[in-house]
């Protein structure tokens, strides 16, 4: 197993270099700059701007420089927010993210691995159909409307939580259960199809043979294995948290780094979208990483 995390190690700088440089290179090319579309500034402020972040030279050049910055993690002055710097910025709203991040996976881990091992148990029951009905919608419901429900619901109808804003803990209960719905929902069904095919295996038949009780039997051995599906399934459920996060905390009026993400590609904030860009990815592959170390240690048979 340490083999095994210790090659996955050697290809995160790898990976990461071909995620910077493809950002870095799509961002360039794309149509306009910076600066040509700020009716405020004359044609001398903008090639001052423009020598000032390095755009007067080859493309190459400034891939080079952009690659130096980024070893010494230093991002830059953001070119639309140029009183703060990309660092400053990630620094202030990365955490916020972070916070929404967490609260939601734990959200969708205790709801779906609850519901699926519920489901699992009371298998072709009536709470298992309603169960995995639920689910059903809650993989189809987009957040983008089930947001603005839940907003309608809770905050403008009976003014129970916080429309928006992240002024108290209770602003994040509304984004948090948006943002879980649908990983909850499929946590749910890989926990009850992974209990499913744990509690048919004969060493549970055995266990059961010998006396122990049902919670025994569930806790200690049909549990670990279980619960492998949603392990394997737990990298691109963070990543896809870290994506989708960028539509709650606009819905939600959240000052994460997600709203800032999508802000600097609209601006064409080129310094803005590297840094956050290299944020998200390292925090994927990380999270991937440690998903994988994870899924091996409840796993041993898994060598590769």
């Amino acid at each position: 197993m340490l083999l095994k995390i210790l090659r996955k190690l050697i290809y995160i700088p790898l990976v990461l270099f071909i995620i910077i440089t493809m950002t870095f290179f799509m961002v360039r090319n794309t149509p306009g700059d910076p600066f040509s579309d700020d009716k405020e500034l004359d044609k001398e402020t903008i090639e001052n701007l423009n020598k000032y972040f390095h755009m007067d030279k080859p493309m190459g050049i400034q891939y080079l420089i952009m690659l130096g910055n980024v070893i010494r993690l230093d991002f830059g002055p953001s070119m639309k927010n140029q009183d703060k710097t990309v660092n400053q910025i990630i620094a202030t709203h990365l955490p916020v993210s972070i916070k929404l991040g967490i609260i939601s996976m734990i959200i969708a881990l205790w709801i779906g691995i609850s519901a699926g091992i519920i489901s699992a148990l009371r298998a072709n029951t009536l709470l298992d159909y309603s169960a995995m009905s639920a689910t059903v919608l809650g993989i189809s419901l987009p957040t983008f409307v089930f947001g603005p429900l839940l907003q309608i619901a809770f905050s403008m109808k009976y003014d129970l939580l916080p429309l928006d804003g992240v002024d108290s803990w209770q602003c994040f209960i509304l984004p948090s259960f948006t943002l879980a719905l649908p990983f909850a929902s499929r946590f749910a069904r890989l926990m009850r199809a992974g209990m499913l095919d744990i509690l048919s295996e004969d060493f549970i038949k055995t266990a059961r043979s010998k006396g122990l009780s049902e919670r025994t039997i569930i806790i200690r051995h049909a549990l670990r294995g279980g619960i492998l599906p949603c392990v394997s399934f737990l990298g691109p459920a963070v990543a896809a948290v870290l994506t989708g996060s960028m539509v709650i905390e606009h819905i939600f009026s959240i000052p994460g780094l997600g709203e800032e993400f999508v802000k600097s590609a609209q601006n064409r904030d080129y310094t803005l979208v590297m840094g956050t860009t290299i944020v998200y990815g390292a925090m994927i592959v990380v999270f991937n990483l440690i998903c994988d170390a994870s899924y091996a240690i409840l796993d041993p048979r898994v060598d590769d």
